[in-house]
């Protein structure tokens, strides 16, 4: 391929280095969010059914006011077990944090090929590097507001579908019905998705620096420097 020259090296440089691991990172915020499915379990007993176990299954992208509990027989409690569902959409949040991930993913494979294959190029021309800067800046502050966004997100999730759902179940209020909440699906993977959905943020911003060197900015500024002369003050006659 013409003006394609190979060069692995760049990868032992910070600008190279920092972006393989940008990559690596964003494979695991957005596998540890977009692939969980959980299931909340309660225990019912009513008219005809003890100790019954109702589930409701959960996942991606967590519009949990679609989700139904299963009904604890199939009399449904002699018909006073209506339809019940989980409270919450938490999608927008979820899928903003994944979609980002995979964008981030795409974008650090491209970069990846521009810096090993055409560095010569991504040099001599200024507008790749202020480019290059211009969109580690925005990632930078697009994971400041989607890790947040989706911390605040599983936080309310963990609410939703936690001991705390059963007083806002109205069958569980009906005449000898009683519920107890049995489990959740543990959310560990959820935790550690925020979890590198900071240290993403930390790396995109960390890199602005190394994305800096690169651009034309940064040589302006040292060669003003270098041409700004020193003043030497006058002697001193004692």
């Amino acid at each position: 391929m013409a003006g394609l020259h190979v060069d692995f090296g760049l990868l032992l440089e910070p600008l190279g280095f920092m972006k393989v691991l940008e990559w690596i990172f964003s494979i695991f915020a957005f596998a540890t969010c977009g692939g969980y499915q959980g299931e909340t379990t309660l225990l019912v007993s009513c008219k005809g059914a003890v100790n019954k176990t109702v589930t409701a299954a959960f996942a991606y992208p967590f519009r949990l006011n679609t989700v139904e509990f299963s009904a604890p027989d199939p009399k449904r409690c002699g018909g006073t077990w209506s339809d019940v569902y989980l409270v919450g959409n938490f999608s927008s949040s979820a899928q903003f944090f994944v979609a980002l991930a995979v964008l981030v993913f795409l974008y650090c494979i491209t970069a990846l090929v521009v810096y090993i294959g055409y560095k010569h190029v991504y040099q001599q021309n200024s507008k790749f590097p202020l480019t290059d800067l211009a969109i580690t800046v925005v990632t930078a502050f697009l994971w400041l507001v989607s890790t947040f966004a989706w911390a605040k997100a599983l936080a309310d999730i963990k609410m939703s579908t936690g001991a705390s759902v059963i007083p806002g179940i109205d069958s569980c209020k009906a005449p000898g019905t009683t519920c107890r909440f049995a489990s959740v699906t543990s959310m560990k993977t959820l935790n550690v998705s925020v979890v590198f959905g900071f240290l993403n943020m930390v790396l995109w911003g960390g890199n602005i620096w190394f994305v800096y060197k690169d651009t034309n900015l940064h040589n302006q500024s040292n060669r003003i420097s270098l041409s700004v002369p020193l003043i030497t003050p006058p002697p001193v006659k004692i």
